[in-house]
């Protein structure tokens, strides 16, 4: 257990961004998750509107050093490929 002040301020903080943080990987992930379900399903027009939403994810993200940038990036451009390769 901690014992001085700032160790214990630092649990506190480290709990508050630790909910941050999860609800920002789970709206990254969700942001994925459906731009892969409506690429499988061949819905392109549905896919490109979905693409500025998990690019926002991507970019709090990487904002935030919750993933790397270049880790941001290369999401972003596969997605992109992806939806670009359907008809």
């Amino acid at each position: 257990m901690a014992i001085t002040s700032s160790a214990k301020k630092a649990i506190r903080v480290a709990k508050r961004r630790r909910v941050f943080n999860l609800r920002r990987k789970n709206t990254l992930r969700n942001a994925i998750k459906e731009i892969k379900s409506l690429i499988n399903s061949g819905k392109k027009k549905e896919a490109e509107m979905a693409l500025a939403k998990a690019y926002k994810a991507l970019d709090k993200s990487a904002k935030t050093n919750l993933i790397k940038k270049g880790t941001a990036s290369r999401r972003k451009s596969r997605l992109a490929k992806a939806i670009a390769k359907l008809k």
